[in-house]
């Protein structure tokens, strides 16, 4: 029979009791601070999980700021570009009202003296800054300012064609910005009109209309087309695509009717062209009508050019409008396709925004029930401890107390 002595007692009853109580001393640390992991050693495996899970915190953190400061940067640019758009739409009806016939000189020289001012505004627009101070339309150079009047007229683009990317999840990345270039000085080829226009030098009374697409998909449409006027009678005229390098037969003038450009579009020509009058017609997207800066000061040039009393002028001057008119409406076309997209990445981004709130809300959850202290069951863990503890003390008292003598004794 296996005898145990007293000495083996004591020193196992000892270490029950103080393991019990060393149990106790961390459950109370553990209830006192609400952390279950003190150190890596308390819970190897969920040691591990909450580092993980704190870096993932930290990750979705940082992705929540991005989202915020580039949904930040596209608010100030879309209320930025619904300005851009109230100011052209009021160029826009300066030009057309400009067309009035009965206008004269001093009409028109007050109405360019009104386009100025929204010259003025659209520039200082263009030249937007954030709350850092940076250009919003610089591209990469947001420390430069973007647009700066050029010496004879126009402007000139100081900022690059680079867009600022921000990373916002793992696996995606939203332009927070759209350069100068692409909202100022490009016209999209699709949803616009080819520019008609008459040369500065004509003599006649010819006015060039608006094209006409007869088939948006003919290739000839993108091409850039010279009408030139030849002889008295009968006045004739060819035409030239000077991107196919083809020209027409002369063909024989009536005025209004329709000009055939290519095989998809046509354009009518009114009044009396002069021998050696010529017209063009070029694609929207062509450098000289996309800046709309160097198109209001066009059409300011041609306001301030007196035309009373001379049918020649006059002429010239409403062909002015009409190129003026046309390239500042695909330059208002462009503008709303720009904010098109602004307005679909800062619903990206809201949408993002939402998915990232909850992701955080379950990480920290996660992250919470591996590190915080379960209340109801440490209290559960302590309340049993302390009655086991009790209850060895006791027996140890009880048995600690007893002897042969005290047994022969009784």
């Amino acid at each position: 029979m296996l005898s145990i002595s007293t000495s083996e007692f004591y020193n196992q009853a000892v270490q029950t009791m103080n393991s019990q109580q060393s149990q106790m001393n961390e459950l109370y640390e553990e209830i006192s601070s609400g952390q279950a992991l003190s150190t890596p050693a308390d819970n190897p495996l969920g040691a591990a999980q909450a580092v993980q899970l704190s870096m993932s915190s930290a990750t979705i953190s940082q992705y929540s700021t991005n989202q915020s400061s580039a949904l930040t940067s596209l608010q100030l640019e879309d209320s930025t570009l619904s300005s851009v758009t109230n100011v052209m739409e009021s160029i826009d009806s300066i030009i057309v009202s400009a067309g009035d016939p009965t206008l004269n000189d001093s009409n028109r020289a007050a109405m360019a003296q009104q386009l100025e001012g929204y010259r003025n505004q659209l520039l200082q627009l263009a030249n937007t800054t954030g709350a850092t101070g940076s250009y919003i339309f610089a591209g990469f150079q947001g420390s430069t300012q973007p647009f700066v009047n050029a010496p004879g007229g126009g402007v000139t683009y100081q900022g690059d064609t680079g867009t600022q990317q921000v990373q916002v999840t793992d696996t995606t990345q939203v332009a927070t910005n759209d350069n100068g270039a692409s909202v100022f000085m490009s016209v999209p080829p699709i949803g616009t009109s080819p520019v008609s226009a008459g040369m500065a030098n004509n003599t006649g009374t010819g006015t060039i209309g608006g094209v006409t697409v007869s088939d948006p998909s003919a290739t000839t449409n993108s091409d850039n087309y010279t009408i030139n006027f030849t002889g008295t009678n009968p006045l004739q005229y060819t035409v030239t695509d000077t991107t196919a390098g083809t020209t027409t037969p002369p063909a024989t003038y009536t005025a209004g009717s329709p000009i055939a450009l290519g095989t998809g579009m046509s354009v009518t020509i009114s009044g009396t062209p002069n021998s050696g009058d010529a017209f063009t017609v070029s694609p929207a997207n062509a450098p000289a009508n996309s800046d709309v800066f160097q198109t209001i000061d066009s059409v300011i040039a041609a306001l301030q050019t007196p035309a009373d009393g001379n049918s020649a002028a006059g002429a010239t001057l409403t062909n002015s409008l009409a190129t003026g008119l046309t390239s500042l409406q695909n330059s208002i076309a462009n503008v709303s396709v720009v904010q098109a997209s602004v307005g679909g990445r800062e619903q990206e981004l809201q949408s993002l925004q939402t998915m990232t709130q909850s992701t955080s809300v379950q990480v920290q959850n996660n992250l919470t029930n591996v590190t915080s202290t379960n209340m109801t069951q440490a209290i559960s863990q302590l309340e049993e401890l302390q009655n086991t503890l009790q209850a060895s003390q006791m027996s140890f008292a009880k048995i600690q107390g007893m002897s042969l003598f005290q047994y022969l004794n009784g």
